[in-house]
């Protein structure tokens, strides 16, 4: 899109907050959207945990230390941070300024459902959508396969999980989490009608993703 007299774009992107449970498979999802669709960009996000195999510095994650991210909260560089599991995460307002503003592009915010809140009270624009997990057993089974944590880690990865489904009262979207292709399009579908900001399509996708109808046929009576 040709930029304006002022350089800029005519057209400001959306933010698309994306959270679910460690273990959701967020990750995944989020990597396989951005090869599909040419207007969504990623949101690199800063932690001070170590890098897990494959991870690559300013790809995966801005990965700083401790010192550094307390800095960047004292100065006020982040959009939303979040404490997960003993490690900070945290999205800089300058990872949206210039995809959103200046490319006119959408992004992606792979961010702690503790994050999402902050992003919330921040980010008017943004668009917030909670992946769930096909079923807690499940959660689990892919948290002890993955085999990166010990078992007191998990449960409290678990116990975490838990309190996170309450915070789905606070997105606007829900998608489960048990196709991949399916899942991704899902996804895609909804950023779509966001993007489109047609009356019509916003609320077919309400319709068959917004977060209280998928999250009662997902756990009825919670």
């Amino acid at each position: 899109m040709p930029p304006g007299a002022e350089g800029r774009v005519a057209r400001v992107g959306i933010p698309f907050v994306i959270a679910a449970p460690s273990g959701t498979g967020k990750t995944t999802v989020c990597r396989s959207a951005l090869l599909q669709d040419e207007q969504l960009d990623f949101s690199v996000s800063h932690t001070t945990r170590s890098p897990r195999a494959g991870e690559v510095q300013g790809i995966d994650y801005h990965f700083v230390s401790a010192a550094d991210f307390r800095r960047g909260v004292e100065e006020g560089a982040f959009v939303e941070h979040a404490e997960y599991n003993a490690e900070n995460y945290g999205t800089s307002h300058e990872a949206l300024r210039l995809p959103l503003e200046e490319l006119g592009h959408d992004v992606l915010l792979e961010i702690e459902v503790q994050g999402a809140a902050q992003v919330r009270e921040r980010r008017s624009d943004a668009c917030f959508i909670f992946l769930l997990p096909p079923n807690l057993k499940t959660l689990e089974s892919r948290l002890r396969s993955r085999g990166t944590d010990s078992d007191a880690a998990v449960d409290r990865r678990l116990a975490m999980a838990d309190r996170e489904l309450e915070a789905i009262r606070f997105f606007d979207y829900a998608v489960v989490n048990d196709d991949l292709e399916r899942t991704v399009a899902e996804v895609l579908e909804i950023i779509a009608a966001e993007r489109s900001g047609e009356p019509a399509r916003k609320a077919a996708a309400e319709e068959r993703h917004g977060r209280a109808r998928v999250f009662e046929a997902w756990w009825p009576g919670r």
